[in-house]
């Protein structure tokens, strides 16, 4: 069924995974709305007080209230909570820009929304996240879900490419105290674990041998084809700066000074010539 609602009877889907996009990928579908209309329909579904969920089109709602337009065509879906689940991940997984932690959560839900369905109907479901997604691997998908073990710290850093994916999975098998020690020592010492090192830091937990001292050592390590490193305690060099300094800053100004005093020693050079 398709109408036209007000779009302030529209409810976002409960624990949407996908992020809302506010930059250039934003603006296009909004230009690209305000030029050439809705060229396909929202999919929502009843919801309590007169009003609807979302199932799919988040984001062309949001491009519909930017516009000031006040109401939107949608297609009227009779879904359980599990269908309803299950069509939100597979109509969102598959866009342009997707992070790692929307689709670790995605295909979390729909894995568990799957389960449930196979409960409701006394089907037994072996082997569930081979049916997650049609273009990765179950084992694949497993690792993606692997994830969602993460502090939400950690997470981000994998969001921001500072964590690669095959690491980030072997440090979600860390406690959160284990992975919150690991955090402090990412930010003090300013290096993330590559695989071997997360393979390792994973073994010491499961020994009972994991502490600070060990995972300090383990991210001090120099990785293979990493250039040396010189390495300051921040303490010893927060005293010059300002509060409201970040560690970019200092460096920068540190990097500036040092610039500052080798063309003084060239200078000095050519005059004593």
């Amino acid at each position: 069924m398709t109408k036209t609602v007000d779009v302030n009877l529209l409810v976002p889907f409960e624990n949407h995974p996908f992020k809302e996009r506010s930059g250039i990928e934003q603006q296009e579908l909004t230009e690209s709305i305000k030029e050439n209309g809705l060229l396909e329909a929202i999919i929502v579904r009843p919801f309590p007080a007169g009003k609807y969920e979302i199932i799919s089109g988040h984001r062309r709602v949001e491009a519909y209230k930017a516009l000031g337009i006040t109401s939107i065509p949608v297609t009227i879906k009779e879904l359980t909570k599990d269908e309803a689940i299950v069509q939100m991940v597979d109509s969102n997984i598959h866009r342009e820009h997707i992070l790692p932690s929307e689709k670790a959560f995605a295909y979390k839900m729909k894995l568990e929304a799957l389960k449930h369905q196979g409960k409701s109907y006394g089907q037994v479901v072996h082997k569930s996240r081979d049916n997650i997604s049609d273009t990765e691997s179950g084992r694949n998908v497993q690792r993606y879900i692997r994830l969602t073990y993460l502090i939400p710290e950690l997470l981000k850093l994998v969001d921001e490419e500072r964590i690669a994916f095959t690491p980030a999975v072997e440090i979600s098998y860390l406690s959160e105290y284990e992975q919150r020690t690991l955090l402090d020592q990412i930010e003090f010492i300013d290096a993330t674990p590559s695989l071997s090192q997360a393979q390792r830091l994973r073994k010491f937990s499961e020994q009972g041998k994991y502490s600070t001292d060990v995972v300090f050592a383990v991210l001090c390590e120099e990785k293979p084809n990493q250039k040396e490193q010189v390495r300051f305690m921040e303490d010893d060099i927060r005293k010059y700066f300002s509060k409201n300094y970040t560690k970019s800053d200092m460096q920068k100004t540190i990097i500036s000074l040092l610039e500052k005093w080798q063309r003084q020693r060239e200078r000095n050079r050519r005059d004593e010539r």
